[in-house]
């Protein structure tokens, strides 16, 4: 009897342990989507957590929710911030500062007074609001202390051009805790991964999007990415237009507070993470080619590429900082 139902015991255990398995899982997130493939050891799938952990992080940092940690900032309550709130704002920060104030957070109101944010007709589209809202805006007017956020009562802040990239990273990190070795994170376009794809056994390749204001997708270039990530910003997909037929770019500059002209389709950036890289990419739209070039001269970890038209509207490419062709 011992013999048999030491045998059983095994048998049990055995079979209830997982096959190893390439996981594929995807959902809506941060009003876009996400999609994860990982090679999962034990077969274990993710994605409850994975949607655990994206609600957690929009309840620290989206403006579209109004109880969030980020809105009852904004409505000057009294708050104190977790860790994905502290390191999106300590990220930000550095950005700001490395990019001169190309990239800062607290534009958001302006954003809003042009109805690209998250609060729509907030404000009067008018030189005057303009010009009133840009007296509160630059990041180095709010600071971090003890877990809590100081700022002016008017100052607003809106991180939706980091979020995505963070998100990509907590997911990421999850992974990596789990010891998985082999993994694509995608969120909205933007992207990390580690590893090669294990159900081909190839390098990761992913897409850059064709820039087109038709509103289709086609692919422009594809490109291998390893043990990194990489974000993209683009002007083709929200823009205003003068009576005159000129493109102004969703990315609002925040010295004049008014919408980007500009002849860049679109930047993608590829970094050691995902936050970094989203929030390059988005600084780099609005700064021109000559200023990231400097900018990247100090920064030899990030690689920049940009689809832009030149004088005759033909389409051109560069790539900086030896990003792959």
């Amino acid at each position: 009897m011992k013999k048999i139902y030491f045998l059983l015991l095994i048998f049990t255990i055995y079979s209830c342990q997982k096959e190893p398995k390439n996981i594929k899982v995807s959902g809506p997130v941060f009003g876009t989507g996400y999609n994860i493939q990982f090679y999962s050891e034990n077969g274990e799938n993710y994605q409850k957590q994975f949607d655990s952990l994206f609600n957690v992080i929009n309840q620290s940092l989206s403006t579209y929710i109004p109880d969030s940690d980020i809105s009852r900032i904004n409505n000057n309550e009294d708050v104190e911030v977790d860790e994905h709130f502290k390191r999106v704002f300590k990220k930000s920060k550095e950005v700001y500062r490395y990019t001169e104030g190309a990239f800062d957070p607290t534009i958001g109101n302006v954003v809003n007074a042009w109805n690209f944010g998250a609060d729509t007709n907030k404000f009067l589209t008018d030189s005057t609001t303009i010009d009133s809202l840009m007296k509160f805006v630059g990041l180095n007017k709010v600071g971090l202390k003890n877990s809590k956020i100081i700022k002016q009562k008017t100052s607003y802040l809106e991180f939706n051009a980091i979020a995505k990239g963070y998100g990509v990273d907590v997911i990421a990190e999850f992974l990596e805790h789990k010891n998985v070795k082999n993994y694509l994170v995608e969120i909205g376009g933007e992207i990390r991964v580690k590893g090669i794809n294990f159900e081909k056994q190839s390098p990761w390749r992913v897409g850059l999007d064709e820039p087109r204001f038709d509103g289709k997708q086609s692919v422009f270039k594809a490109l291998e990415v390893k043990d990194e990530a990489m974000a993209t910003s683009g002007t083709y997909r929200k823009f205003k237009t003068d009576e005159n037929g000129n493109r102004y770019a969703h990315i609002i500059n925040t010295r004049t507070g008014y919408p980007t002209k500009t002849n860049i389709l679109s930047v993608s950036v590829i970094a050691p993470d995902c936050m970094t890289a989203d929030a390059y990419a988005t600084a780099f739209q609005a700064m021109g080619i000559e200023k990231v070039e400097n900018v990247l001269a100090r920064q030899s970890h990030l690689k920049a590429y940009f689809i832009f038209e030149n004088e005759n509207q033909e389409i051109e490419t560069l790539s900086l900082n030896g990003f792959p062709e």
